[in-house]
C-alpha cells in the first residue's frame, strides 16, 4: 500500500473528478447515502456532497482526509471523512451508494483481497444499493471486475457501462498522460 501522506502534501493531485461521473448522479433523483472507498483528497466526495449527497470518505491518508474536511467544514457540506482502512469496513448497508474510483488495480499481489472486498460489498449493500467502480480498461482489470460481480450470487442490473479518458497534468513537473478507464455502475436487484 502506498504512502499517499507524502504525495497528498501536493493539494488537489488528481484534479478534478470525471465529467462523467458527475453527470451521472447529477441525474439520479434521489441524492442519498453515499461511501466513497479510498477517497484520498476528496475530489469525488467533496464534488458529490456538494450535489447533495450525504458522502463518506474512507482513506488511509490522514492528510487527504484533512484537505477533505477542511474544504468540507468551509462550505459547510454534508461530509464524514474517515481515516482507515477500505478493506476493514464492513457497514455497506448504512450506504445507498458504493463507490471506488481507481481503487481495483487487481495485481497479482492484491487480487484476492480485492475481489473478496467486491463480493463483500455485493453481499451486504442494500436491495437498491449503486455500486460504482472507476477503473484503468488495461489488460483484464474491467473482465475481473465484472466476472466477480457476476459470480457474486447476487443479481444486478447494469446503469452504465462506458468509457472515459482520465486526463492527468502534473502542473510542477509539466508532466501530461490520459488513461483510458471504464466507469461500470450497477443496482442490486435481489
Amino acid at each position: 500500500m502506498a504512502d499517499y501522506d507524502k504525495y497528498y502534501k501536493t493539494e488537489d493531485l488528481f484534479g478534478e473528478p470525471y465529467p462523467e461521473l458527475i453527470d451521472f448522479f447529477t441525474k439520479l433523483e434521489s441524492k442519498v447515502k453515499l461511501i466513497d472507498l479510498g477517497c484520498g483528497q476528496g475530489r469525488d466526495s467533496i464534488s458529490l456532497a456538494r450535489l447533495g449527497y450525504n458522502v463518506t470518505g474512507i482513506d488511509n491518508s490522514k492528510v487527504g482526509i484533512d484537505q477533505m474536511i477542511s474544504i468540507s467544514e468551509h462550505e459547510g457540506l454534508k461530509l464524514t471523512g474517515l481515516v482507515g482502512d477500505i478493506y476493514a469496513f464492513d457497514n455497506y448497508q448504512d450506504f445507498d451508494i458504493v463507490l471506488l474510483d481507481s481503487m481495483l488495480h487487481f495485481e497479482k499481489q492484491d487480487l484476492k483481497r480485492e475481489t473478496d472486498l467486491i463480493d463483500k460489498i455485493a453481499q451486504r449493500i442494500n436491495k437498491n444499493g449503486l455500486i460504482c467502480v472507476c477503473i484503468q480498461d488495461t489488460g483484464n482489470k474491467v473482465r475481473i471486475l465484472k466476472d466477480t460481480i457476476d459470480n457474486s450470487g447476487i443479481v444486478f442490473e447494469i446503469l452504465n457501462d462506458s468509457s472515459l479518458i482520465y486526463k492527468y497534468e502534473n502542473k510542477e513537473s509539466g508532466h501530461k498522460s490520459e488513461t483510458k478507464y471504464c466507469m461500470y455502475i450497477v443496482k442490486k436487484k435481489s
